[in-house]
């Protein structure tokens, strides 16, 4: 418990004028002056630290006052930074009856000019998303850490595998030469889990990144170096729940800290997954507690939001790691299982302090009803925890069920016709984060039957349509798995990612033909797209599926994009005069994919394919 050197790590530090007063935790470990809310936090851990009074010199903080809760090794200090606030090390007194027992030292940064203002992601962006324990091998030296439960073994799926930040720095230049603009990592926390560590989801300590990826400073050095190269980072904050081997559950800080600890038989109870109780008018007590209150799996404590020491601490480390690290996104995990009042603060006081920034949350439902009740316009102020950007899993079973099925009235083609209709729901759909596969979905191309034509147009299609494409690390390179989900198998290792692998997806050494294909197919069309503002910012307008076939547009003042579909297993041509009201004249296109050039003029499309073209 007495770390002393991790605190160190985290740029503060204690000094003990008493032996028997021992300061072994203060979080957030370090703060900025600047800050647009002025006020400070700081939990301080340590043996019957409650016991004591603060007292502040340094000029422009004052000390509000103290907290403490019905343990005795907690106390947590509010603090108000004035703009005179000098950067530096501020000296924390700690007393009993008038006698020092403890000195802390506590460094005040200035922060960075400039970075209220820095730009989130937005549909300009397509994001890569990796599981950094599956990318990149970088540093072998760190895949054991004499303080960590799991050691490394890659032969087991669900083993750590050693992937770290320094292999996702080695091939920074690939992601962005495939087109991409921001990565998002799997959560990089410690998660000192004694099995299944790899994923990142039970955070063990929210201000300490897994040793077995590097340190704060890897992270904060990976940030930096992808900004020099164009590439943004998105953190995975989870706020719903820690793992069961946090720091905190050895002397949590209060009796109620955690969701069911002293209303449940064994102290808690599972989520009943009722996601529609924030929204449904019947929904009983008992149902919306079961949802938000209820814990994920047995392995994952769930935090009570509604203790505002919770609730501050967490907003806290969200807005402590995108100021020390630079982010440019956070992706909120299981966002609705949260309480609502909570998230309402926590996105709120992030705007406060970064106006342009943007966070997309994540609400796993095929109902675009319930993922829009979660957004809000950009205009809008923040209400009920509503974000600017949510994941769109509408589409992305659309997509799936679109291609895969053969077509009817209900079925195939016209599930992306329809799903993409009911975006009258949305305020904002084209902030929505569209995708075919993540981390915790089976692989896009076996979902597809590993059908490389069916995977070409849902490629293009994620390339081409309204919102913010997301793409899983492996999935240009036809990366397989089970279609019913297999995290370990889903989740496998990136070919070229370790010294011995045979096959190198970095350099395409041992790559089949399809795969390369796939990949060169995916690299031109986001290249491609990270140039054309017509599909960043363009008008939509499709229409209805005829006879296997699918055809939208992109457009805007300067430019056209028609996108066409072909499922069939014929060639077909296709009527232009019914699309005339978009196509205003042009008379030929150039295919992105091919470079091929058609005269518009009854346009053969030809069978199980898509074009992409740029009208002129």
């Amino acid at each position: 418990m007495k770390r002393l050197s991790t605190l160190l790590l985290a740029l503060a530090c204690a000094s003990t004028a008493h032996a028997e007063t021992t300061v072994d935790r203060i979080e957030p470990p370090s703060w900025w002056t600047g800050m647009a809310v002025p006020v400070l936090q700081l939990m301080l851990h340590g043996d019957d630290i409650a016991e004591l009074e603060a007292q502040i010199d340094h000029p422009g903080v004052t000390l509000l006052d103290t907290q403490r809760t019905e343990n005795p090794n907690y106390l947590f200090i509010n603090l108000q930074l004035s703009p005179e606030a000098k950067p530096g090390q501020m000296a924390i007194t700690l007393f009993h009856r008038g006698e020092t027992e403890a000195v802390v030292n506590y460094q005040l940064n200035r922060r960075t000019p400039g970075s209220a203002e820095r730009r989130g992601f937005d549909a300009t962006d397509a994001i890569y998303l990796i599981t950094p324990d599956r990318f990149a091998n970088g540093n072998p030296a760190n895949d054991r850490s004499a303080d960590m439960l799991e050691g490394p073994d890659r032969k087991h799926p669900g083993g750590r595998h050693g992937g770290d930040i320094a292999g996702m720095r080695a091939h920074l230049d690939y992601i962005a030469d495939m087109g991409f603009t921001q990565i998002w990592p799997n959560p990089l926390l410690e998660n000192n889990q004694p099995a299944y560590s790899y994923h990142g989801y039970s955070a063990t300590d929210h201000y300490r990144i897994d040793p077995r990826f590097g340190s704060n400073e890897d992270f904060r050095e990976f940030v930096t170096a992808a900004r020099e190269k164009g590439l943004g980072v998105i953190q995975d904050v989870v706020l719903n729940h820690i793992g069961d081997h946090h720091w905190w559950m050895r002397d949590l800080p209060a009796g109620d800290w955690l969701n069911g600890r002293a209303t449940e038989k064994n102290g808690y109870r599972i989520t009943n997954h009722a996601r529609f109780t924030h929204v449904d008018p019947y929904a009983s007590e008992y149902d919306k507690e079961g949802f938000t209150e209820g814990w994920f799996v047995d392995s994952m404590p769930d935090l009570n939001q509604r203790n505002p020491l919770v609730a501050n601490y967490l907003i806290q480390n969200s807005l402590w790691w995108i100021e020390y690290a630079g982010l440019s996104g956070i992706r909120a995990d299981t966002y609705a299982y949260s309480d609502a009042d909570f998230l309402q603060q926590w996105a709120a006081r992030i705007r406060r302090e970064y106006p342009n920034f943007n966070i997309v949350g994540e609400e796993w439902t095929r109902n675009p009803a319930l993922v829009a009740h979660w957004q809000r316009s950009e205009s809008e102020p923040v209400t009920g925890g509503r974000l600017k950007s949510m994941m769109d899993f509408p589409i992305f079973y659309a997509l799936r069920e679109g291609l895969a099925q053969s077509d009817s009235w209900e079925s195939g083609l016209t599930r992306l016709y329809e799903g993409l209709a009911n975006d009258f729901l949305y305020p904002e759909p084209n902030r929505l984060v569209i995708f075919g596969g993540n981390h915790d979905t089976s692989r896009l191309f076996s979902a597809l039957d590993e059908d490389p034509a069916l995977f070409k147009m849902a490629v293009a299609y994620i390339a081409t349509m309204r919102g913010i494409p997301q793409f899983f690390y492996g999935d240009e390179i036809l990366m397989r798995s089970p279609k019913q989900r297999d995290d370990g198998i889903v989740r496998s290792d990136f070919p070229g990612g370790w010294a011995d692998d045979k096959r190198n997806a970095f350099t395409g050494k041992g790559l089949s033909k399809p795969q390369k294909t796939a990949q060169d197919m995916v690299r031109k069309l986001f290249s491609w797209r990270k140039q054309t503002p017509a599909v960043h910012s363009g008008k939509l307008k499709h229409f209805a599926p005829e006879n296997g076939t699918y055809v939208y547009f992109r457009y805007d003042d300067k430019k056209k994009i028609m996108v066409a579909i072909n499922k069939s297993d014929q060639a077909k041509k296709l009527d232009m005069k019914r699309f005339a009201e978009v196509i205003d004249g042009e008379t030929r296109g150039t295919d992105v994919i091919s470079g091929r050039r058609y005269t518009l003029a009854n346009l053969p499309l030809p069978a199980r394919d898509v074009l992409v073209l740029e009208l002129h």
